[in-house]
């Protein structure tokens, strides 16, 4: 399917040049940093930028490439902020408010109009948020105008002179990858435990607070993607994996800090950053969310207490789901047979007892294991801001296979969280499991996807520990597994609601 909003061939040399040449000058007068192909080199750069490269017989000689020895300052113009937005009408309301307020910001400062885009417009395609896949259009519609192309999180506010200030520090025409650092402590399971033996001597950036990629760079990344897919099948941590493919073990750049890219508030910052548990009113009733909590026999007695003793008090509506019925508990059985792997046919069960007259009818259905720690409350002031109305698939998203056309899914002891639409659609589709021990999470993301449903991620679900993440680690609704740690302290730790974390 074709891209969305988007200029090719000669509708792009026009609009180019008339976006980069200023008022009474030409197009020799300033230098753009882009690629001038001399007539040889032209039809194979030509199809190599999918008609994005500008051709002329030879270069002007008096016109210098961005980032010589006079390293000409850039200006607004010279930049592409992508801003990472979702298809939910939730996050693209709010990624379309961030546009405006820059372009406003960009219109008073007078130092140009940079292009700025919506991640979920660019293509139709869902797996454009794991970014690698969208880097060729990026590279064919705008990486032979540019500069810099800088990514940043629909929360994440950006004041343009300041990012003009550290863009100017660095020679464009050199691979330049520009961040916040974040490093691993210890090893992690959701890093696949890279680094294993100094996990510290690996930097991947903050996305909250913004991350940039020198043309140069982003150019060379399209066309090895073309070539070169990522060598898992998983996009699991997107920050990471983005940072591994552009690091090319050791042949490509490693992450530059840039002390200026901040999530905090605080002088001489180019961005800042808010919170990924936004305020849109008072939470959702407890009455308004369904939790099945998915269990076995063999887990009775060693990880429903955990439930019990933490989160279970802050639910309006909760059954445990067994494979067998315990009435101590109390447990229902939905008649299939625990599974030492996926549990795809037992929660296309609750899937359909959802919809039945069995259980109170409500907007949220909140599927989660028994090894999950969760915060309701959080949750419940989280889904105030989506539309129950709306088809929501809502959790920590990760995708297999997007470059070959895959699919995204929420992870399931992260906890995925549905509207009732969306179950009406998965039910009524006729989706189903090619086996009761496939993996539920997956086939629903499959299946959601097939049917045009947005899989929403929230960086507040998490499928591992709180130790399996960053040290700058605040804000969470969930973890997942109890390896290695006492969950009760963990959920007293992170979860419950305190004085001092009532705001996470």
């Amino acid at each position: 399917m074709a891209p969305r909003n988007v200029l090719h061939g000669g509708e792009v040399v026009a609009l180019l040049l008339l976006w980069l040449v200023p008022q009474g000058s030409s197009a020799e007068d300033k230098p753009t940093g882009r690629a001038h192909v001399s007539a040889p080199d032209c039809r194979s750069a030509w199809a190599s930028s999918r008609g994005a490269a500008v051709c002329v017989s030879d270069p002007p000689q008096a016109a210098q490439p961005q980032g010589h020895a006079s390293h000409a300052s850039i200006g607004l113009s010279d930049v592409v902020i992508v801003i990472q937005s979702q298809r939910n009408s939730f996050h693209a309301r709010r990624a379309g408010e961030r546009k405006v307020e820059i372009l406003q910001q960009a219109a008073e400062l007078g130092q140009g109009v940079p292009v700025v885009v919506l991640l979920h417009e660019l293509s139709t395609f869902e797996r454009d948020w794991s970014i690698l896949p969208l880097l060729p259009n990026l590279s064919a519609t705008s990486g032979l105008s540019a500069s810099w192309f800088f990514f940043i999180e629909e929360q994440t506010s950006v004041t343009l002179a300041k990012l003009l200030q550290v863009l100017n520090r660095y020679q464009v025409q050199e691979e330049w990858f520009l961040g916040k650092r974040l490093h691993d402590n210890e090893p992690s399971i959701i890093h696949h435990y890279a680094f294993s033996e100094d996990p510290g001597s690996f930097s991947y950036p903050d996305p909250a607070a913004g991350w940039a990629l020198s043309s140069l760079l982003l150019r060379r990344l399209a066309e090895r993607i073309r070539h070169m897919q990522p060598k898992s099948d998983f996009t699991i941590d997107l920050k990471h994996e983005i940072a591994l493919y552009i690091w090319e073990d050791g042949n490509g750049p490693k992450l530059t800090a840039v002390p200026e890219f901040c999530t905090e508030t605080r002088e001489n910052c180019a961005t800042t950053f808010t919170t990924y548990l936004p305020h849109c009113g008072s939470p959702v009733s407890r009455k308004e969310v369904f939790v099945a909590v998915k269990t076995c026999k063999k887990f009775h007695s060693e990880r429903v207490p955990v439930v019990k003793a933490t989160w279970e008090k802050d639910a309006g509506f909760i059954e445990y789901y067994s494979d067998v019925a315990d009435a101590s508990i109390p447990t229902v059985s939905v008649g299939v047979p625990n599974t030492e792997r996926g549990h795809c046919g037992k929660t296309f069960a609750i899937l359909k007892r959802f919809l039945s007259k069995a259980v109170p009818q409500t907007d949220w259905l909140l599927v989660v294991d028994d090894d999950t720690l969760i915060s309701l409350p959080r949750l419940r002031r989280l889904l105030r801001c989506y539309d129950p109305k709306e088809a929501v698939s809502l959790g920590e998203r990760y995708g297999y296979s997007l470059l070959l056309n895959g699919y995204s899914y929420t992870t399931g002891g992260a906890g995925m969280v549905l509207s009732r639409p969306a179950v009406s659609m998965l039910v009524s589709s006729g989706c189903r499991c090619y086996d009761d021990d496939a993996p539920d999470d997956m086939v629903l993301g499959r299946c959601l996807t097939s049917l045009g449903v947005p899989i929403t991620h929230s960086p507040l679900f998490h499928q591992a520990r709180p130790q399996d993440y960053s040290e700058t680690l605040e804000q969470a609704v969930s973890f997942h597994k109890h390896w290695n740690i006492d969950p009760v302290t963990v959920y007293n730790l992170w979860l419950q609601d305190t004085q001092t974390r009532d705001e996470l």
